[in-house]
């Protein structure tokens, strides 16, 4: 495993230098969304909801919705001024009996392992845990928040729970049972049903066996062939194909802002005009173009004939001369 956090535990005026281990993982089955047909991977898109376009990640901001619809931007200088705190110390606040903390309130558990200089008031902490049957209530800075969480011994090992905050947790929102009416024998009935099932929890009895199925099935699709290899991922050229588009909204939306008209849609189809007729000029320009530069091949071709013939000539008179 490899250490999350490093910090210390500190109670009165004792320090334990400690590393933080991530105790639990999710094992659940998780999917992809594919394309059927070819296997492709599905890909999503950040689109601005107002004007259409995708948006990079440097232009993403925090944005706190009010009840009545409103958006509040936040920049990383209002986050800043937020209290956070980057402290590596796990401070204890108090030592309260077990039966006292309502098992809901829990949320991740991590690891607490003792650095070297901290074995001996490491194992003290543990066995005074174990003894008092206590366990500390401390608060811990994770990931720039600070957290409510406990201290708890199990096989030997120091394990610290976060918590939810008190008023994180909500209230069952429905009338209670009423339980008047049950008759005296269907209550002693009850008893004996809960007595005749009644046993030890044994984690290792129990099995996760929709991911066991889900294995299986995916194990006996690969032994039967049924496999489609990952397609290799082809860039999309969306963005220059929806330019004028997004321009075009673009342009509308601000317009409209300040109360502008159907400009945008003019300009729009100007573009696309000037656009379409561009294309011959840049045709006939090309073959322009092509015809000097086979011209200008020809000149030197037709300099060196000529040069030929004059030699030649010249060759033929100082023979008739000699003779």
């Amino acid at each position: 495993m490899r250490a999350i956090w490093k910090g210390a535990v500190s109670f009165g005026l004792v320090s334990v230098p400690v590393k933080l281990y991530a105790a639990t993982e999710s094992k659940d089955i998780s999917f992809r969304q594919v394309h059927a047909k070819d296997g492709g991977r599905i890909k999503y898109q950040r689109v601005c909801s107002i004007d259409g376009e995708e948006v990079p990640y440097a232009d993403i901001a925090k944005g706190y919705e009010t009840e009545d619809g409103e958006m509040v931007i936040l920049d990383d200088s209002d986050m800043a001024e937020l209290p956070a705190s980057s402290s590596r110390e796990i401070s204890v606040e108090k030592f309260v009996p077990s039966e006292q903390i309502d098992p809901m309130l829990f949320e991740k558990s991590y690891y607490l392992e003792p650095e070297k200089s901290g074995a001996k008031p490491y194992a003290l902490l543990r066995q005074a845990l174990e003894e008092a049957d206590r366990m500390a209530l401390v608060t811990v800075s994770l990931r720039n928040r600070m957290s409510l969480a406990v201290l708890r011994v199990r096989d030997d090992v120091i394990v610290l729970q976060t918590m939810m905050w008190p008023d994180e947790i909500r209230k069952a929102d429905f009338a209670s049972v009423d339980t008047a009416d049950a008759k005296p024998a269907e209550v002693k009935m009850a008893k004996m049903l809960v007595e005749t099932l009644a046993g030890d929890f044994e984690p290792d009895e129990y099995e996760d066996d929709y991911r066991e199925a889900v294995e299986a099935l995916v194990k006996a699709k690969i032994e039967g062939g049924e496999v489609k290899a990952a397609p290799k991922e082809r860039k999309t050229g969306g963005e220059v194909v929806d330019l004028l588009a997004a321009l075009q909204r673009s342009v509308e939306a601000a317009q409209s802002a300040r109360g502008g008209g159907s400009q945008a849609a003019e300009a729009a189809d100007e573009a696309a005009d000037s656009e379409d007729a561009d294309k011959p000029a840049r045709r006939t320009t090309a073959k322009k173009a092509a015809a000097k530069k086979a011209t200008a091949k020809k000149a030197p071709a037709r300099k060196a004939a000529a040069k030929k013939t004059a030699s030649k000539t010249a060759a033929k008179k100082a023979a008739r001369k000699a003779s």
